[in-house]
């Protein structure tokens, strides 16, 4: 890490670290610790302040699409899956969209799908952790760590803050030999009390009431570099911290319901996304960082209110078929449904959720491939998945992209 960079001492401060490289020895440098995060909004410019009340614009907008729907709750699943895939290839760990929305949560294929759907389950105990209005803890932030980690190398070492000290990225101007402390991009804080009072303080601050001080578009900006910075766990701290964004607008009311894909935009402007974090720390720049940020909840909102609101006509339109053919059963609407909210499902899926029998479940899923709804997916697979292909397309396509915008 070039300790050069560093020119705002009222971010943080770089402590002596020491350690030892099996190769190279013993080395001797610095780690940076983030101040604590303070009760007012960072300066910002006009410009800044623009960019965050659209963003806060469309984050209303695709909240009240959600609110209009008779179950938003059903289109939480895969468009889950969609930022599972998207937030897991920003860290090195790619899947096929298309297979992402119709793997077999029970028996993944690979140990990176093992991965994205580790992602989807995390998500959804740390959503219904805080609609039951519990409190975010650091606990908690362990517990969704260690879920996100679950079947992997580091399995053993997750759930807890890490223990040892890691370095990110690696410096453009490093020199050959180099030891990977000296080499790397940058070097958060060290493990210890340092690591356990930075994050305590991000939880305690998170908890604070910043209605009349900051915006919550910001709230969650400021959140979310404080993590990356401290980058409390061994792995999976970029997943988990996209993650809490959308957790963080949760908590603070913006969202009643957590249908927002944020990590698509910053997926096609990493680098970006990696200067502006680094740039807060080395330049107090929060105008830049946050103004990324801004636009990328604004154009996240709006993909995600498009993709919403293109599911609802395939909904509709699927039910129409449905409605004017010669099918007669009370259960197909039902099984329609089951099909948006579930990318792929088995004839025992339907069964379970629809509370039929395993063989009036399988006849229904026939008639429903029978008027094209529904198609196999692999036919010499056992057992058996179906999928609604208009609804998968729109899932691939997004509704539209989320790399449309800026």
């Amino acid at each position: 890490m070039d300790l050069q960079m560093f020119k705002h001492g009222s971010m943080g401060e770089l402590v002596d670290i020491t350690g030892s490289d099996p190769f190279l020895g013993e080395w001797r440098h610095k780690a940076f610790i983030p101040a604590p995060l303070g009760p007012q909004e960072p300066v910002l410019s006009g410009a800044t302040y623009r960019t965050i009340a659209r963003a806060r614009a469309a984050l209303a907008a695709l909240d009240a699409t959600a609110r209009r729907l008779p179950n938003p709750y059903l289109l939480r699943t895969p468009v889950l899956r969609r930022e599972a895939q998207s937030t897991s290839a920003l860290e090195g760990t790619y899947a096929p969209l298309g297979e992402v929305l119709t793997a077999d949560e029970d028996a993944p294929a690979t140990s990176q799908m093992l991965e994205i759907l580790n992602y989807v389950a995390m998500a959804d105990r740390g959503f219904a952790w805080i609609q039951e209005g519990r409190p975010l803890t650091v606990g908690l932030i362990e517990d969704l760590q260690g879920r996100l980690m679950r079947g992997t190398p580091l399995e053993a070492e997750s759930g807890r803050l890490r223990t040892t000290q890691v370095v990110i990225g690696r410096r453009d101007d490093a020199l050959e030999g180099m030891a990977p402390i000296h080499a790397s991009r940058f070097v958060p804080v060290p493990p210890g009390d340092h690591l356990r009072n930075g994050i305590t303080a991000l939880v305690d601050w998170l908890r604070m009431d910043h209605a009349d001080t900051i915006d919550p578009v910001v709230v969650a900006g400021m959140a979310h570099y404080q993590f990356e910075t401290l980058h409390p766990f061994r792995d999976g701290n970029g997943r988990l911290g996209r993650y809490l964004i959308v957790l963080t607008l949760l908590s603070l009311g913006v969202l009643s319901e957590p249908t927002l894909t944020v990590s698509p935009w910053f997926e096609a402007r990493r680098s970006r996304y990696y200067d502006a974090l680094l740039s807060v720390s080395t330049d107090g720049d929060w105008d830049t960082f946050l103004s990324f940020f801004a636009q990328g909840l604004e154009a996240a909102a709006t993909s995600t209110q498009r993709q919403m609101e293109a599911l609802t006509r395939v909904q509709e339109e699927l039910k129409q078929i449905v409605h004017t053919s010669s099918l007669r059963s009370a259960r197909a609407a039902d099984l329609v449904d089951l099909a948006v909210s579930t990318p792929s499902f088995t004839v025992r899926t339907v069964a379970e959720r629809l509370g039929l029998s395993y063989g009036r479940a399988n006849t229904l899923v026939g008639q429903l491939v029978d008027l094209e709804i529904l198609q196999i997916i692999d036919p010499d697979a056992q057992p058996r998945r179906f999928t609604a292909p208009r609804v998968l397309q729109v899932l691939l396509t997004g509704g539209g992209t989320s790399a449309d915008t800026t």
